[in-house]
């Protein structure tokens, strides 16, 4: 996700820093210049004894723009998904943290009064889901927050956030077993434990299921016929304009159609993405702060505008 000051004025207009400009570039200067030529051949080399109307690009143009807007509706709602799911991943863990440091008990003669073991499994939890949604390994993460040993398990499971909730949940019985916690609070940190599975399933539905394809191919080749044909519409009514117009009209299509493809997956890691890295430490730094640990992870700042 792209973090900046909000400018203002001139700077608004002109910032090409997190902005679509540099996604579309290419294809923005090939239809430019395809204007242009356009506009050069039609005043003085060789006049174009037909051409086309701005009728049928106006009909196209409108029909064009509520497709657009219906699909970044739609990518944006998925967007939004995303990230409520995190922030209730956010609150399950604190909550679920908070109530393991206060109403379990400690095995008998155990070192630590406190259920690190659980909290730390929390906060591989966060780290391991971004990797699953990533398709990144969460080895590293898992050794640094349990220990090669206890990683071992869920890493070699197919889903390691399933199997780091599973983890949880034994955790939990035994606990309740040993009658190192009340049932019904333990019927209670059940619960949470079915939310985070419930966030889960939701990121993974938002993940392995993307729009139909077709839509975003019909959407994507008429942004493009419609871009390229645009000069031959408008070379009689706006004359040596066109390439302006052009450039202006193909701005808009062009990156409306890249911003929804972009918002349509917001567990990546392009620069719109939601910062899944972020989240995940942030809930990692509160827990650790929960269980009174001065060492804390590296504050997250943004890298050149960009958190991940």
């Amino acid at each position: 996700m792209v973090i900046l000051q909000t400018p203002g004025g001139f700077d608004l207009l002109f910032r090409i820093r997190g902005s679509i400009v540099r996604d579309i570039l290419r294809p923005l200067l090939a239809t430019t210049a395809l204007a242009t030529l356009v506009t050069v051949l039609h005043e003085s080399v060789l006049p174009f004894r037909y051409s086309m109307t701005v009728t049928p690009f106006s009909l196209i143009g409108l029909t064009l723009a509520i497709f657009l807007g219906f699909r970044n509706s739609v990518s944006y709602d998925r967007y939004w998904e995303g990230r409520k799911l995190w922030g209730e991943l956010l609150n399950a863990c604190r909550s679920l943290a908070r109530l393991a440091l206060t109403t379990i008990d400690a095995p008998a003669g155990a070192a630590d009064a406190r259920p690190t073991a659980f909290v730390h499994r929390l906060m591989a939890f966060a780290h391991a889901l971004r990797h699953h949604l990533r398709g990144s390994d969460p080895l590293p993460d898992l050794e640094r927050l349990l220990g090669p040993q206890a990683a071992a398990r869920p890493v070699a499971a197919h889903n390691v956030p399933l199997a780091l909730l599973q983890e949880l949940g034994e955790h939990l019985h035994g606990a309740r077993r040993d009658l190192r916690i009340d049932p019904l609070l333990a019927a209670h940190a059940e619960s949470r434990l079915d939310r985070l599975a419930d966030v889960l399933g939701g990121c993974e539905r938002i993940r392995n299921t993307p729009l139909p394809y077709p839509y975003r191919l019909l959407l994507h080749r008429t942004v493009y016929f419609y871009c390229l044909l645009l000069p031959f519409g408008l070379i009689d009514t706006v004359g040596r304009m066109t390439p302006v117009v052009v450039l202006f009209l193909a701005y808009t299509f062009f990156g409306l159609d890249a911003l929804g493809e972009q918002i349509e997956e917001p567990f990546g890691e392009m620069p719109h993405d939601l910062p899944l890295l972020a989240i995940s430490t942030t809930i990692e730094a509160d827990l650790l702060e929960l269980l009174g640990e001065r060492e804390r992870p590296a504050a997250v700042r943004p890298v050149d505008g960009v958190l991940l």
